[in-house]
């Protein structure tokens, strides 16, 4: 089934209006493109919970802090909707840049507290970036629920506080995190992998894979950290963002997981940028 493609706001409401009018649940995926087997599952997912998925394509230009950075990220449309083919979703809504941001847009969504650590600390301005355009894309297509993957756990707790706040009806859905038969977490970013740098890859998972069993024994964290850093660095990657165990409650700095947590690691492989996040079970020993 070839997947209707809509671009612009017009056509979008006039689909969505019918369909609320008729009673069904819109689900909503919302991606920048590069579809991969992680996208896919939050397609499924939307499937088998609503009447009617939209997949949105938005390489959105407010959540990039480097020009070099936004024109490089893979766009790969055609394929995309070859992928949602087998998914009979109801459209694929692919705007430009002014059906988002029009002439004069001049508001900015900004959610406190949880965007000035981990990705938010080195990336300014991007968390910001995020909740405009899901606010956005969140009115714009009226779903009542919306679906993001695990992978980027601080997004899915920053939409969700937006969503809250702003009092959108929607539902957000957290959806596990897809990975590589090596462990390597799927993002649109591993396309820009040369090969040498994608056997080294999987060596992210793996470091904080062992942090995880070892707070699982009562180890302390700090040591942990520092030789995990060690192991990145000795095994190619060219730096470490932060490699950091926090609250899933509201992402604080924890030394050991005595609540729910999670192990949050971003990384630099040639020239590419890794981010992942495990669940860490509760130790209460």
């Amino acid at each position: 089934m070839t997947t209707p493609v809509l671009r612009t706001l017009t056509a979008l409401r006039a689909a969505t209006r019918s369909w609320h009018m008729s009673g069904e649940t819109i689900g909503v995926v919302p991606t920048m493109g590069a579809l991969h087997d992680g996208h896919l599952s939050l397609v499924a997912a939307a499937k088998a919970a609503c009447d009617r998925v939209i997949v949105t394509i938005f390489v959105n230009p407010k959540q990039f802090n480097q020009s070099s950075d936004l024109d490089n990220y893979p766009r790969t449309e055609a394929e995309d909707a070859r992928k949602l083919e087998r998914f009979a979703v109801d459209a694929l809504y692919v705007p430009e840049v002014d059906q988002i941001y029009p002439e004069g847009f001049a508001t900015n969504v900004s959610v406190g507290g949880m965007t000035d650590v981990l990705c938010g600390a080195h990336r300014p301005g991007h968390f910001d970036g995020v909740a405009t355009v899901v606010a956005k894309l969140f009115t714009q297509t009226a779903a009542d629920k919306a679906f993001f993957g695990e992978k980027d756990f601080q997004q899915l707790m920053v939409v969700r506080r937006m969503a809250r706040d702003l009092d959108i009806p929607v539902d957000v859905i957290g959806c596990p995190t897809i990975r590589e038969e090596d462990g390597l977490a799927m993002s649109s970013r591993n396309l820009l992998l040369s090969d040498r740098a994608r056997t080294k890859a999987p060596r992210l998972a793996m470091e904080m894979e062992a942090v995880v069993r070892e707070l699982g024994q009562g180890a302390a964290f700090q040591a942990l950290q520092s030789r995990a850093i060690a192991g990145l660095e000795a095994a190619g990657f060219t730096g470490v963002d932060y490699f950091e165990l926090r609250s899933c409650a509201d992402l604080r700095l924890l030394e050991r997981p005595a609540e729910p947590a999670r192990l949050f690691a971003a990384a630099w492989l040639a020239g590419v940028r890794l981010i992942d996040n495990i669940d860490v079970p509760v130790f209460s020993g």
